[in-house]
């Protein structure tokens, strides 16, 4: 993506636009780690924008881009919170370099490693099939009986490798992965 793509998605949802939001934004995005934000800070420590950018920046970026929805916080069973980019490719352009991504209005979900920590995403086609397999008159009978509107739904999958299988992932602590309910 480039800044105009930035400047768009950012103003989409009426989040001010400066040039370190926008390279700590794009960080996180392309990384497949599930970082936490002292981690997202030493990642943009060597970009050119973000130079001498303070922790707090970070967290206070990371605050805004969650409020806006352009990104998750994968709250933890322990440790530190994890934060997740909430983009989904919509395209690979002629060429397939010109990659486009937009913001996601339908969130992945992830496993836990138990063994190693490690945050797994979740295939989308998956997460799609089991979010919307919530049954609605559940859902419905849950807020009349509790007097509560459900806003999100929380889902949490924890796990080990099957024996004998051979997984890849990143080195991350626990999640939470929460939905929208529409």
């Amino acid at each position: 993506m480039n800044e105009f793509d930035y400047r768009r998605i950012f103003a989409d949802r009426g989040l001010r636009f400066t040039k370190q939001r926008c390279a700590i934004f794009e960080i996180l995005a392309y990384t497949d780690r599930h970082p936490t934000a002292e981690q997202l800070f030493e990642m943009v420590a060597d970009h050119p924008v973000c130079r001498g950018v303070s922790l707090a920046t970070v967290y206070n970026t990371l605050d805004a881009l969650c409020d806006a929805e352009l990104c998750v916080k994968l709250p933890v069973t322990h440790g530190c919170a994890r934060y997740d980019a909430n983009l989904v490719r919509t395209s690979n352009g002629r060429d397939g370099k010109n990659v486009h991504y937009e913001p996601s209005r339908h969130p992945h979900l992830h496993l836990v490693d138990q063994e190693s920590g490690e945050i797994h995403d979740v295939p989308d086609d998956l997460s799609q099939r089991l979010l919307e397999s919530l049954p609605k008159r559940v859902l419905d009978e849950i807020e009349d009986r509790l007097g509560y509107e459900i806003r999100r739904v929380s889902l949490q999958f924890l796990g080990r490798p099957a024996e004998g299988a051979s997984v890849d992932g990143d080195l991350d602590d626990g999640f939470d992965a929460t939905t929208e309910r529409g």
